[in-house]
């Protein structure tokens, strides 16, 4: 009897062991939506009442009704109740993908973890805290504030930013499978090879024996296989090649994307992925996108600025709204982007990949490091990293903004050799740490704006008649031993200093250049089209001198801040919620950055009338195809065209062309508009230069 008992006891088991077993793939459990909220002082004991209601993803200003300021010594908790329906599985992973600042997580009461890192995610093993299959969980999570961190980790410090707000800013999930569990895929596209290298790491669980897995590769746009079957697991990784034939490269004019999929039987997971490179050319001083000659022209998105902006509200999760922005800055002429001094949301890379840009990611390191050290850095950049590497669109792993420490440097010759698609590192303003790897320098000319009263000069004449190397970055900031200039590849991210808030006023860094420019009485009008000419003209000078990889202005989104305090920067929206640009801006900055661009080579403000003036014109070509129209030269007064000039021009592939056209200005005097014009792709693209004739 008590043998029989044994036997149906063991065969219990297997039964109930194969039941556990019957997982067929991931299962992802969303937990966003609206939770329940309040708030304390501190962390040490959970709330007993939640009186207020928060989004998820979000911010906690966003509770209803919101929250005190100022947001220091506190801590915000949010609870959602859940449900696991069905068996419950082997492995059960909360992930929340980016809180700030400080998490702790609390399930049925239970501590389950945390985390003090504000930008990467939150990745904690709840399987032994749930409650049975069809009961309620009850999952707590505080977050503290940015004054709450330890000096060891960095907490996003901005010295032009006022609040620092936290909040779950980031989906929520629970992941559920089972093992073998799949912990993470990197894939490494390999493009002269056409093939892509998958690297993927599990957890076993103790399982033995042969373990295979299933891949698929498809393509997104149409659904085809282009390639599956299976391998073998060796150990805890899987690391093999896979043919991707007749690939089509990713590209910003041409985002085609794949789909990774891998299954164990019990788990599977999803990557997207692009067939590109990218890396910098020394020689040159470019960037190579797929092997080819890329000029990089855009923007920033500084949304951890925007993130207290007044008018902000739900727009950065609002999908919709993170799509147009992104194909408002396609308008642009723009395609690549520095995410700066912070992370967006997920969905932000995914919607990037979609639509195509060429992200410079960069983590939210702006001097306030404190105590932070290289050790501390390449735990925060290795977590970076692994979210980001399946991204087509992130090109350039940026360690930090313009800030001069070593720690950076240390950190990224320990990193750098996880990234399996050898992505080029910014160094800030401290020194680069390869020769393949690119540099930022910020250009700020038109910080030294002077009119210079009884002269012929316009404020930016001498600027702009010196051909210059891009200043303002490692060389001049972190100088080499033998004090010359650092040989690598140059990105101009940020660049100009002359920003208006959204309703045109001057921002508390730009207001005395305006009281200069234009004096103290100038209209909002007036400030928007000085803005808007200098800075057209400031983009067509570094474009057209090609000393740099890439041009992107500063900046693209950010606040409006015009009550005290006042902000530092801003964008160029007059309606952020419609996307609607300022006229002014899109009519001069969207032709300033066009693949083929112009500059008129003339900077005074004043010429003789009845004189002979040569106008030099460069036409800059980003592209791939020879060019071969008609440029055309017209002075205007008064809306009228008193002199035209035409002139069949050629120009090569990616190169430069410098046309120089003879006028005879007219015995006329007063304010004249200088236009060049040039055909592309059935856009007529112009460079204008404002000009007074005199006797």
């Amino acid at each position: 009897m008590k043998t029989s008992l044994n036997v149906l006891f063991l065969l219990a088991m297997i039964v109930l062991s194969g039941c556990s077993r019957q997982t067929t793939g991931r299962k992802i459990l969303s937990l966003n939506g609206t939770w329940e909220f309040t708030a304390t002082g501190s962390f040490d004991e959970i709330p007993a009442e939640f009186d207020r209601s928060v989004p998820v993803p979000g911010l906690i200003d966003m509770a209803s009704p919101s929250p005190d300021t100022p947001y220091v010594n506190k801590v915000y908790w949010y609870k959602k109740r859940f449900v696991i329906d069905g068996h419950l599985p082997e492995v059960a992973l909360l992930k929340i993908y980016k809180s700030m600042y400080h998490t702790k997580v609390y399930l049925n009461n239970k501590p389950a973890g945390g985390n003090l890192y504000c930008f990467t995610p939150t990745l904690l093993d709840i399987r032994a805290l749930l409650n049975p299959e069809g009961m309620d969980n009850e999952l707590i999570i505080g977050v503290g504030c940015q004054n709450n961190l330890p000096d060891t980790v960095l907490n996003g410090h901005d010295q032009e930013r006022i609040n620092y707000i936290p909040g779950i800013y980031d989906n929520v999930e629970v992941q559920l499978s089972g093992y073998p569990y799949i912990a993470g895929i990197q894939t490494a596209p390999d493009i002269d090879r056409k093939r892509i290298r998958i690297n993927a790491q599990f957890d076993t669980a103790g399982i033995e024996g042969d373990i295979r897995i299933k891949y698929r590769i498809a393509e997104i746009s149409s659904g085809k296989v282009t390639v599956e079957g299976d391998t073998a697991i060796t150990g805890n990784t899987v690391d093999f090649e896979l043919p991707v034939p007749a690939c089509t490269l990713w590209t910003p004019e041409n985002p085609f994307m794949y789909e990774l999929y891998l299954s164990t039987g019990h788990d599977d997971k999803k990557v997207r992925f692009g067939m590109r490179s990218f890396r910098f050319d020394p020689v040159r001083g470019t960037a190579l996108l797929n092997g080819k000659t890329y000029y990089m022209r855009g923007t920033n998105i500084a949304i951890q600025r925007f993130f207290e902006d007044p008018e902000r509200g739900r727009l950065p999760w609002d999908n919709a709204w993170v799509t147009n922005l992104h194909s408002r800055f396609k308008e642009m002429h723009w395609n690549s982007m520095r995410y700066c001094i912070g992370f967006p949301p997920e969905r932000w890379y995914d919607i990037a990949d979609s639509v195509g840009f060429l992200i410079q990611d960069e983590f939210p390191l702006w001097w306030g490091m404190r105590n932070v050290k290289s050790r501390h850095l390449v735990r925060e950049y290795t977590a970076w990293m692994k979210e980001r590497w399946n991204h087509p669109c992130v090109v350039i792993w940026d360690a930090q903004n313009e800030t001069v420490t070593e720690e950076t440097g240390l950190a990224i010759r320990q990193v750098r050799d996880l990234d399996l698609s050898g992505r080029p590192w910014d160094n800030g303003w401290a020194a680069p740490q390869a020769a393949t790897d690119g540099m930022e320098t910020h250009p700020y000319l038109m910080e030294y704006l002077i009119p210079v009263a009884g002269t012929n000069k316009a404020p930016w004449t001498d600027l702009f008649t010196v051909v210059r190397i891009p200043a303002n970055g490692p060389s001049e900031r972190s100088p080499s031993l033998d004090g010359k200039p650092y040989p690598n590849p140059i990105i101009i991210n940020e660049y100009e200093w002359l920003w208006l808030n959204r309703d045109g006023s001057p921002t508390t860094l730009t207001e005395d250049v305006y009281n200069k420019l234009l004096g103290k009485n100038s209209t909002r009008e007036q400030r928007y089209n000085i803005y808007a000419r200098i800075l057209a003209m400031d983009t067509e000078y570094w474009r057209a001198h090609r000393k740099c990889a890439g041009v992107m202005y500063f900046t693209g989104l950010g606040y409006s801040r015009t009550t005290s305090p006042r902000g530092q920067t801003c964008d160029n929206f007059i309606d952020v919620q419609n996307l609607v640009f300022e006229p002014n801006f899109e009519k001069y900055i969207r032709p300033a950055f066009a693949p083929v661009g112009l500059m008129i080579d003339a900077w005074n403000a004043r010429y003789r009338n009845n004189s002979r003036l040569t106008v030099p014109v460069y036409i800059t070509n980003d592209t791939y195809s020879g060019l071969n129209d008609t440029l055309k030269l017209v002075l205007m007064k008064d809306r009228s065209t008193i002199k035209e000039l035409v002139k069949v021009v050629s120009v090569d592939p990616l190169d430069r062309e410098i046309s120089s056209m003879d006028l005879d200005l007219p015995a006329v005097t007063g304010k004249c508009i200088l236009t060049a014009s040039f055909n592309y792709d059935g856009e007529i693209i112009t460079s204008e230069r404002e000009i007074e004739l005199i006797p």
